[in-house]
Order: C-alpha cells, then structure tokens, then sequence
C-alpha cells in the first residue's frame, strides 16, 4: 500500500506532537500535585496510537485502555476537554467524572476507556456487533495492551468476533511491559498476532514506531472489515519510555534490560517520521518547526482552558448514575 498523501502524512506527525506535549504537560501537572489518582502515558507510542486512528472515517469508533490520552487526539479530539476531564474540571469531555482513565469522546467516535485491563475488548465486539446490526458498513478499532492478551475478555472477544463476522479491528500495543513483568514471563511466544490463527482470522506484525507501516496494515484491516471481510488482529511492536504510572512507586525497580530503553529511544517514533517528512521532500526543517510551534501553542491554550474551567457542581455528582432507592425492590 502507498504512503497517504502529503497533507495526511504532516497531519500524522502534528497529531503525534499534540500526543507528546499533550503527556508531557500532564505529567508536570501530576508532579506539581495536581491531578488526583494516577495517569499512564503514551510516550514512545505516539506512531502506532495516530497511524491506526487515522486509518479511520470520522464515522468509526474506536475503544481504548487505561493508557488512552492519545487515542482521541489520535482521532482528531479537541484537547481542552480532554486535559479539563483530567483536571476533573466540569468542562471535560464527561464533566470531571471520567479523568485519566475513563475518557470518552463521542464527537469522535471514542467510545472509552476502562482502567480494567482487557475490558474494552467485549466492548468494541458489541459496538463492532451493533454497526453490522445497523446495516452499516463503519468500523470499530480496539485497543489493548500486551497484558490484555492473557486475559479471558481476549480469547471471549476474539472468538465471537469471529463466530460472528464483525467490523472491527483488535489493535494489540505490545509495548513489551505489563507494569515491569515483560511479555516474555509470562507468554510462552511473545508474538500476539500468531494468536489469530485459532480464531480464523489475519494476524499482522507491524513496527509500532512506525506511523506509516502501522497505517498501512490498519487500513487494509479497516478495508476488509468494511467490505464484510471480519476482523483483524494486528500487533504493533511498541515501547513506553516512562514508567506503568507516574509516581514514586517504580522508581529504582530495575526491570528493564539495561540499554533496553536507550535502544528504543534511539527508534523515537517522532524523530524517525521527521526524517522521512524531510528525506521525501515532504516537509523541510522550517515547515517541522512552525508545527512544533502550533502544537506549543494549542497544547498551552488548552491547559489554559482547562486551569479556567470550573470545578463540578456537587449535585452533580449522581446524575448519570442507576440507583435503586431505599427499601425499594424488597418484599
């Protein structure tokens, strides 16, 4: 498959900027106190998050994970409601309910995220199940991580997926760690995608730090799902250069190899589509540096924004909730 088009390929890295400075403007906020909780980055993994969501129509959906900021701005989000949400602000995409962990943007297609592992995977097969049902031909992408694939939601998704027929596209972000246990305790292969074949259905290896290859093997996926082909299961081969979460609690644990991390950033997946940019006469170094400088600034309004916004009415605090009342329901 071809490269998308010039515009395409510049939005891809403006989306994997937003991505960067987006986690690392969460992260100072987390540090300095605050942002209640916890919060997972994406850095390192920006190629494989924006390469699969721009494969998409605006119409898809998509479900994502505990590690799920940059998925909807992966998909086009506005970042505003997005950190207001982890500000717990009620100008959040869910009004300051959601944070970190829980955001859904509708306007996009994201349907949510889960901080349980693996649940958004029954998740997506229902959401993929109901846009057949519906006689449309959109498409559902569901994120996981490698930890996810051990789960029973895995196996339970993938087989009916399969039984059924369904559009939607499973997206495995092996990124090698599940909080410091590696892949390879605690999988006998430590390749995903081989998985696929006892649910009869493709299995793709694709390099994670590469936002073009990851778009190449979505879009086909995406293609076939939409022409009634079924699902896909598709591996990207990712790393996350910061820790499980942000805090303490993993500092001086050495669970990595040592010049294991060294080596992948030297793979920095926004580094590697800047020289392809320049190498195929995509973009020049001054057209890359006025991106950077939009991204600074959209990423500084938005927290702007979100510092503005003000704090939920408590009474809000159980709208949207089913309650059984007092008393009610007993003999």
């Amino acid at each position: 498959m071809t490269n998308p088009d010039p515009a395409t390929q510049l939005d891809m890295y403006r989306r994997m900027l937003r991505i960067r400075r987006f986690d690392e403007t969460v992260k100072t906020l987390f540090d300095r106190g605050r942002i209640p909780g916890s919060v997972h980055l994406s850095i390192g993994q920006e190629a494989e998050v924006v390469g699969a969501c721009m494969a998409l129509r605006g119409d898809d959906t998509m479900v994502g994970n505990h590690r799920s900021h940059g998925h909807p701005i992966g998909k086009g989000a506005a970042l505003g409601p997005l950190l207001a949400e982890i500000l717990g602000k009620a100008t959040g995409v869910n009004g300051g309910k959601g944070g970190s962990m829980h955001l859904a943007d509708f306007s996009v297609g994201s349907l949510g995220e889960s901080g349980i592992v693996g649940s958004g995977l029954p998740v997506a097969v229902g959401a993929a199940l109901g846009l057949k049902m519906q006689g449309s031909d959109r498409v559902c992408l569901c994120f996981f991580g490698d930890g996810a694939s051990n789960e029973g939601y895995f196996h339970e998704a993938l087989n009916i997926a399969s039984a059924w027929q369904v559009p939607v596209v499973f997206l495995c972000e092996n990124n090698g760690y599940g909080v410091t246990t590696a892949f390879s305790r605690v999988s006998r292969s430590t390749d995903v995608a081989r998985r696929a074949a006892a649910y009869d259905m493709p299995g793709h290896i694709v390099d994670g730090q590469d936002a073009l290859a990851v778009h190449a093997a979505v879009s086909a996926a995406v293609a076939r799902a939409r022409a009634g082909g079924g699902p896909t299961l598709i591996e990207a081969k990712t790393y996350r250069y910061v820790h499980h979460s942000e805090g303490p609690l993993y500092d001086g644990i050495a669970y990595r190899d040592p010049g294991e991390l060294a080596a992948w950033m030297a793979r920095d997946p926004l580094p590697l589509l800047a020289a392809h940019l320049t190498e195929s006469g995509v973009a020049d170094a001054d057209t890359l540096a006025s991106i950077e400088t939009e991204v600074t600034a959209e990423v500084a309004a938005a927290l702007e924004f979100a510092e503005q916004s003000p704090w939920p009415d408590p009474a809000e605090a159980h709208r949207g909730l089913y309650r059984t009342p007092i008393g009610a329901g007993h003999a």
